[in-house]
């Protein structure tokens, strides 16, 4: 026994242990997340059940099974269900009714034993909607017009036909009104700097003020006269898809007319083959990838939170790069090793373990408010007091994450040069190197992998920060995306969404926390997703780093 603990096996299987357990907390913690996420986009089907509660009127249910649990007979009391035998065990189920517009009630816990016979009635539609989350019930009726166009199982095709039609006036209107609309407003607004600059300058002689005057104001009116073309296009297209609407039966009976113009999609998920059910989960998977935001956040896509966290991650990169990297090299190659280098030193360390919300308070005071309003005082003076970068927005999230990863790359980059071979430094000397030369074409190349290293761990960290950002520049919902097809192209003084903050949003602050938390999930798959991308671009470049300079290392 006493050779077995000598020779170390028992920390060999030890370490072996913890590894395995490791990874298997990892993989559980990523299917857990995948699990509950991913199946939020399959087509559930809708079940129909009566349901009777001594002492009440039957009711008629008409929902997706969401979740179901095991209660005892105390607990179950404790919920508002009336059971009597004190050994029982209740099963509940929490149906997904949608309709919240109809009774503000969206998803509803029933008792199991009250529950009647569950059918799958293949005529019951679900529609995704614009506002008041899904409508599940029977389409009655097809209007056009206001008046009825087809009723029963011609209803379905007529509507599926119309929704087709309208779903491409949609996606025009929202081209419009997001990308064409936008793109004149800029324009205006950007003449309207111009005549307030105009009006700024004191210097300017009264014939050239009048002929730049007047060339301002040829081209607002040229714009304006674009603007109202587009309008007119965007009501013509609103008037043509408000000529629509479809008749909804609830499970109550109650009829509901929707208008066409909200509906996102429509689908019957019990007439649905399971090959049908998969193109539907493609495409609703991708809808939430590529699509926008809506219901403050519970429903719709994420793209804008996806565009903000990878543009601000890169934009963090570039910054933390550079700066790392030389300080390492100074703090390794350049600077006397002594009492200040070794303070430095551990200040660097010590920064690492510096609350990220501190980080934040200082890019809000620094680079908002001086550094921000300093830009805006001396460029961007005609805009005030409207602030331009004296606001939170990408460059400042950037920037305050750069200096929270700092750290990471400075000491990464400075264990690399630590490894390098005094061999290879004498070696490049000895042929008639300077200093400069041998450090920065042989010791530097050599120790890029470790630098990449230091740019990998920054990445994740900062992909993930949240608290930080929520005080430079981080919002619920931007109305633009930090690029556009305007000069510069590139806006980094704009506000972004962040996966981060996103998660927070919908799990914590929304007002339909059933709804969103399968979005919840969602979200932190895709967070995780693009974490991985990031590092597997860093991690292939810093293998061809490795696999280039190893021959000179040998």
């Amino acid at each position: 026994m006493r050779d077995w603990f000598k020779r170390g096996t028992p920390w060999i299987w030890l370490n072996a242990g913890a590894v395995a357990i490791s990874i298997v907390a990892v993989v559980g913690l990523i299917g857990h997340i995948a699990w509950n996420g991913l199946q939020h986009f399959w087509p559930t089907n809708v079940v129909a059940f009566e349901y009777a509660e001594p002492g009440r009127d039957v009711e008629q249910v008409l929902g997706e099974v969401d979740a179901a649990e095991t209660l005892t007979a105390p607990a179950a009391r404790e919920r508002g269900f009336q059971v009597e035998d004190d050994e029982a065990l209740i099963t509940r189920y929490r149906i997904k009714r949608g309709n919240r517009d109809v009774d503000n009630r969206d998803f509803v816990w029933y008792a199991g034993p009250n529950m009647g016979e569950w059918t799958y009635p293949e005529d019951v539609v679900v529609m995704e909607r614009r506002q008041w989350g899904d409508f599940i019930g029977y389409l009655r009726e097809v209007r056009v017009d206001g008046e009825t166009e087809a009723t029963g199982e011609a209803a379905w095709e007529r509507f599926d036909e119309i929704f087709r039609e309208n779903r491409d006036r949609i996606q025009e209107i929202g081209r419009i009104e997001r990308i064409e609309i936008g793109a004149v407003n800029a324009e205006i607004e950007e003449l309207r700097l111009s005549q307030r600059r105009l009006d700024m300058d004191d210097t300017l002689a009264e014939e050239d003020r009048a002929e730049q005057e007047a060339a301002i104001q040829e081209e607002r009116d040229r714009w304006e006269a674009e603007y109202e073309v587009l309008v007119e296009r965007r009501n013509e297209l609103l008037s043509e898809v408000a000529r629509f609407a479809v008749v909804m039966e609830t499970a109550s009976g109650e009829e509901v007319e929707i208008a066409m113009g909200d509906v996102v999609k429509p689908w019957r998920p019990n007439a649905m083959s399971v090959g049908e059910k998969m193109r539907f989960y493609v495409r609703d998977f991708w809808d939430f990838v590529s699509g926008y935001p809506r219901e403050a956040n519970t429903e719709g896509g994420i793209l804008p939170a996806i565009f903000g966290t990878v543009l601000m991650t890169i934009v963090m990169a570039i910054f933390v790069t550079p700066f790392g990297v030389l300080a390492a090299i100074y703090l390794r190659e350049y600077a006397k090793q002594g009492p200040l280098t070794r303070t430095i030193r551990i200040a660097v360390n010590n920064l690492a373990g510096v609350p990220s919300i501190v980080f934040g308070v200082f890019g809000l005071g620094f680079f908002v408010y001086f550094v921000g309003g300093g830009v805006d005082q001396l460029f961007y003076s005609e805009r005030l007091p409207a602030p331009t970068f004296g606001k939170g927005g990408v460059l400042w999230a950037s920037l305050t994450l750069a200096l929270l990863t700092l750290p990471v790359v400075i000491v990464a980059t400075e264990e690399g040069l630590s490894r390098i071979p005094g061999s290879i430094r004498h070696g490049a000397l000895a042929l008639g190197a300077t200093k400069s030369e041998m450090l920065w074409r042989t010791v530097v190349p050599l120790a890029t992998p470790a630098m990449i290293t230091g740019l990998i761990l920054a990445v994740a960290r900062a992909a993930g920060e949240v608290a930080p950002l929520m005080l430079v520049g981080v919002v619920k919902l931007a109305p633009q995306l930090p690029v556009s097809g305007d000069f510069p192209f590139v806006h980094l003084e704009r506000s972004f969404m962040h996966l981060g903050f996103h998660i927070f949003d919908v799990g914590f602050q929304s007002p339909n926390v059933e709804a969103g938390r399968p979005l919840v999930y969602a979200t932190a798959l895709i967070l995780l997703m693009v974490i991985v991308v990031l590092n597997l671009t860093a991690i292939s470049i810093r293998n061809y780093l490795r696999e280039r300079y190893k021959a000179q290392s040998d």
